[in-house]
């Protein structure tokens, strides 16, 4: 087909594109977003959904030395295809253009480029918004070596990390030079030197040495340098990494809790962390939340995945948020809970709190926590709620703030040594019970609060430890 126009006169006008895949669905454009040493990315529209997307062509002639080489690179479409994660480049349609010599791929666009690009561009971006995307990236990591086998990156740099800057998404792309893991560890030499894992130059490695490399991007992020940029040619890098000699950048990291983090990166592969471990890390679950709590889902859309009261985990999920509590029994008198907190963007807030039930109501709890942690008012019923459900599986023979009742359910009376909530036949008596329970809780915290506010809140301090 003719992609040229003509004006009224007849003549011709500059093509609207150059090309078509083969199904006429996708059109590129002359515009280049990027260029490598075989693959150039241009920019192309999907004209039945009406988005701009990337059409990535690979010359075929200029990688096919061998049988071999071709599978190496047809495999970046093998195992895009099979990738679905909302951190990782999404691969829309592929195919060989037998008579250009061409393998095309069309792929998500990336309005801001890639990380490198970005970074050097917002210099003045805060340390919360570097933590987001380092744990964007991480639960990409995590995906792929998820997988069974395990697929390893080999070269993940800020290059190819891609950003949409409206949304602050994060996706690792270029899956060019990964490979699936079929045995405990790989075999091939590949990759960017000064990104490179030590064990990677020896080629036996696994997928932690994506962990390593993913070290170096946050270095770079930081200190806006390349790593070993003060090396002169990749022999020099190779002599630096194999001894175990970081980058003169590392020293240029001015917070510790940032240098620890990338240290922890760097270390041999035996010593460094899975990527699953890492996003459990302080440092990144020192977050505050950015969005009010919404009114949460109905009871039944709890879970609790135990076997016996001693442990319950409760999850709710409402708004795009995923709230969890776990409680673990410490002994008649104690609880240990914590509660979790993640919003859609991954981040993430963690609080640790003893919860005595002599002492404690889950709504004198709530209160104080939401005081303490400067959270929203609203969020207390939440949080009551959330306790109370844990407290009662856990320790179903206990009452939470409310006398004995009588004449309750046709009569029977009952009393604490017994689950009250068992023995109600109708949810409209359970949800009497609750209410009682409420109000009663709500008395006894208000005592509390006036007998001694300020040893309420120290005590508060001492039992609740934010984590992030």
């Amino acid at each position: 087909m003719d992609s040229r126009k003509f004006n009224e006169t007849g003549a011709n006008m500059e093509p609207d594109y150059v090309e078509k895949d083969p199904k006429g669905r996708y059109i590129r454009y002359r515009e280049v977003l990027g260029k490598g040493a075989f693959k150039t990315v241009y920019k192309a529209f999907d004209q039945i959904d009406g988005i701009e997307v990337a059409w990535n062509q690979v010359r075929i002639n200029d990688v096919l030395q061998s049988p071999d080489d071709f599978g190496k690179l047809y495999s970046e479409v093998r195992i895009l295809k099979s990738l679905k994660h909302k951190n990782t480049i999404k691969l829309f349609d592929s195919w060989i253009d037998t008579k250009n010599k061409t393998l095309n791929m069309i792929t998500e666009l990336f309005t801001s480029g890639n990380l490198r690009q970005y970074s050097k561009k917002h210099k003045s971006v805060d340390m919360k918004a570097i933590k987001n995307w380092a744990r964007q990236i991480l639960h990409g990591l995590d995906y792929l070596h998820s997988q069974n086998p395990p697929v390893i990156h080999r070269d993940i740099k800020c290059d190819n990390i891609f950003v949409n800057g409206n949304h602050g998404e994060i996706k690792i792309g270029d899956l060019g030079l990964a490979t699936v893991l079929q045995q405990p560890t790989a075999k091939s030499f590949i990759g960017t030197p000064e990104f490179m894992a030590p064990e990677l130059y020896e080629e036996e490695y696994n997928e932690l040495a994506d962990i390593y490399s993913f070290g170096m991007c946050m270095l770079e992020i930081v200190t806006f340098e390349y790593p070993y940029s003060e090396c002169k040619n990749p022999a020099q890098i190779y002599k630096k990494v194999t001894s175990g000699i970081k980058p003169a950048s590392l020293e240029k990291v001015s917070d510790p809790k940032v240098k620890e983090f990338i240290e922890k990166c760097l270390v041999p592969a035996n010593q460094r962390l899975s990527a699953k471990e890492l996003l459990k890390d302080p440092f990144l679950e020192i977050m505050n939340l950015r969005k009010p709590m919404q009114s949460p889902l109905p009871r039944s859309l709890s879970h609790v995945s135990t076997a016996n009261h001693a442990v319950v985990e409760l999850c709710r999920v409402y708004e795009g948020n995923e709230f969890k509590l776990k409680g673990t029994k410490n002994d008649k008198n104690s609880v240990s809970l914590t509660i979790r907190i993640a919003d859609p963007s991954g981040q993430v807030r963690n609080i640790h709190f003893l919860f005595y039930i002599n002492t404690d109501t889950a709504l004198s709890v709530s209160h104080e926590m939401v005081e303490q942690l400067e959270l929203q008012k609203h969020h207390v019923s939440f949080i009551t709620d959330f306790i109370n459900e844990a407290i009662t599986r856990i320790l179903p023979s206990k009452t939470l703030g409310f006398e004995d009742l009588n004449d309750v359910s046709k009569g029977r009376a009952i009393t604490r040594s017994r689950s009250f909530l068992s023995l109600c036949e109708s949810d409209e008596i359970k949800e009497m019970v609750e209410l009682k329970a409420t109000e009663s809780g709500y008395k006894r915290w208000c005592k509390e609060m006036k007998r001694g506010r300020k040893k309420g809140v120290e005590a508060t301090r001492k039992r609740c430890i934010m984590i992030s």
